[in-house]
Parts: structure tokens; sequence; C-alpha cells
């Protein structure tokens, strides 16, 4: 978004504050009670993708997997595990239940909702790429069967289809925006377990989620796209406890997401400022957004985005850089840079 330019990329972790003792269910509950909340359709998206094991079911979809059994297979989940996220999955309308021909086996099969989640999944993908590989090649490379090129796709302006990046675009209020009293249960200090993100086949996905998948986490980096940058503000914007604050920003530095700046001596004051990496997140950002307003919004998007370089107001599309059409599962390919064999079983739209 508009004023980001000029941020160094470097990065350096100082903790200046204590962490605060770990705080009951029932004292999170009552601390968040009389809070807001920003009306999000980020947030929306990411009560779906954030659970760990929601999001590698889905994942495991889109490689093909259909059944229960094939499931558990591949990602060696627990059976009551799956079973509850199956379920609610189903009653959020990602999957539906058919039961082919006479079989008695049931199959969960993507709907138009679920296979909608695709784009926000592959701009996760391309950030794993980028900045999570540790030098070695993607696990995966797409091919776009629409022009048959290797894809390296792009998250896009949906007016010009010019690339969008968070120095090229600016926001504002939609006929959603407002507050809402913040959801009870959400204010642990605990992060989720990052590395049950990765639990199964090699992802960059999975790698990019390890470290923003927490709900909390995610919602810091937003407000460093909504240009807070100060411990005091992101705390009043956010239906958090100071203590949960301090965790996720110094995780969010010592992953490289952000980087900390003396703005204050006497006492020391801290401002945190997005890094190139943190900025590259504006993709996925956009690209779930746009997911959330879709699904999730009932026809009024909190937020408008406008793209600086055409004047219009877009969506996010995310598409193939080739051939500057939009990506959808049904026409993407892969070809794979590991054994599948031991990662449970392959898709049927990789290749060869």
């Amino acid at each position: 978004m508009d004023g980001l330019s000029g941020m160094p990329a470097a990065a350096k972790i100082q903790s200046t504050k204590a962490s605060a003792k770990p705080r009951s269910p029932a004292t999170a509950d009552r601390t968040a009670a009389g809070r807001t909340e920003r009306n999000c359709s980020v947030a929306r998206t990411l009560d779906i993708v954030s659970d760990a094991w929601a999001f590698l079911i889905i994942r495991e979809a889109f490689f093909g997997t259909q059944t229960f059994e094939a499931f558990r297979s591949a990602l060696g989940i627990p059976r009551a595990t799956l079973t509850d996220r199956l379920r609610k999955l189903t009653q959020l309308a990602i999957f539906r239940q058919v039961a082919p021909g006479s079989s008695q086996r049931k199959e969960y099969r993507l709907t138009k909702m679920g296979f909608d989640l695709y784009p926000s999944f592959i701009a996760l993908m391309q950030f794993g790429d980028r900045w999570l590989s540790k030098g070695k090649p993607p696990p995966l490379t797409l091919i776009h069967t629409n022009c048959g090129c290797d894809s390296h796709p792009i998250v896009t302006c949906s007016h010009c289809g010019e690339s969008v990046g968070a120095r090229d675009a600016t926001y504002r209020d939609g006929p959603g925006a407002g507050r809402r009293p913040a959801k009870p249960g959400r204010n642990t200090r605990r992060a989720s377990d990052g590395s049950r993100f990765m639990l199964g086949r090699p992802s960059s996905v999975s790698r990019a989620l390890e470290i923003i998948g927490d709900k909390w986490s995610f919602m810091v980096v937003r407000e460093g796209f909504f240009g807070n940058r100060r411990y005091d503000k992101i705390l009043t914007e956010l239906a958090i406890a100071p203590n949960i604050l301090t965790d996720r920003l110094n995780r969010l530095v010592a992953n490289g997401v952000f980087y900390r700046r003396q703005y204050q001596s006497s006492p020391d004051r801290y401002e945190y400022l997005l890094t190139e990496m943190g900025l590259d997140l504006y993709g996925p950002f956009i690209a779930m957004l746009r997911w959330g307003d879709r699904w999730l919004s009932k026809g009024k998007p909190p937020l408008l985005l406008t793209h600086l370089k055409c004047g219009h107001d877009f969506n996010a599309s995310v598409d193939c850089d080739r051939c500057k059409q939009p990506i959808v599962a049904a026409d993407m390919r892969y070809r794979l840079t590991y054994d599948p064999k031991s990662f449970g079983a392959l898709g049927p739209r990789s290749v060869d």
C-alpha cells in the first residue's frame, strides 16, 4: 500500500520487553470482552487456512486426494482429527461429500468455493519459493496447460493486468468497513505449532505458513500494510494482549518479516517496519482478501483497493506470468522435484 517506499531490507531482532506469564483461556476471554477488531476479509480467510490440519487437507485435495483413507495416508493425521476437520470443511462449503456410483466409500471433493482458494495458495507458494527455499530448487514447477509454459504466477490488477506490489496500491474503507466484537478465546500467547504445516509432502506454501500462518502473526503483518509501525498503535488496533503482541513481533523480526528502528531514547522506543521480504507478502495478502470478499463478506467488502499505476479500483488476480491469463486449478499441472512415493499419494495432475 502507499507510503511504504524506501524501506531497507536488513532485519535485526532486539528484545526489549519481558514476556508476561501465559494466561488461562478464561482470563483471555475476559480480556477480549469489550474489545473490538477490524472487519477484515483476510482474517475471515485465515480463520479457515490458519488451522494447520485444515490447510494440509485442502492442499492434498488440490493434488487430487479425495477419500478419507487417502488423506490419512498422505498426512499421517489421527482419525478423530481428520474426521473433525473434514466435517468442519464440509460445513464451511469448502468440500462436498459424494458417494460415487454404488460405492459406500464417500469422497470429499472441493466445491467451487474450495477450488477458488487455489490462487491464494499459489500466491503463498511463490512467496515461499522466493524467500524460504534456502537455496534449494522449489518442490514443484507449475505448468500452465493453456499456454504450455512453465509458469511463475504473479499477482496483478484486475483492471489493467499489471503486477501489483505493496508500493503500487492504496486503500479506503468499503461498504463492509467497521469493527466487530473481538472473538473470545483468540488471545492465546502461544503461537500455533508452525511445524505442523510441514507434515507430508514438501511445500513452499507450508514454509510460508510456518512463519505467518498463526493468525495473530498475519494480523500484525496486516497492520504493517496499513502503515501502523509503533507498538502502541498496533496494540490499539488489534484485540490483542501486550505479551502476545510482543511475542509475535519478536517472531516476525527473527524471521525477517519486520525490522526494528529506534525512534526515541530515554526510554528507548522502536517502530516495526516491513522488510522487502515482508512487503512481498502483499500479493498473498490481497489474494486472500479477494477470496474473503467473494465468499465471506455478503457482498460488502470491508476494504477497497486502488491501483496507483492505472488509477482504478481493482481486485487481486493471480495470473500466469507467460500468457497473462488468470490461473485456475483445472488448468495447472506439476513437475515434482522430490520423490512422491515418500510422501503419500501422487496427485493426478502431476507430470513426469
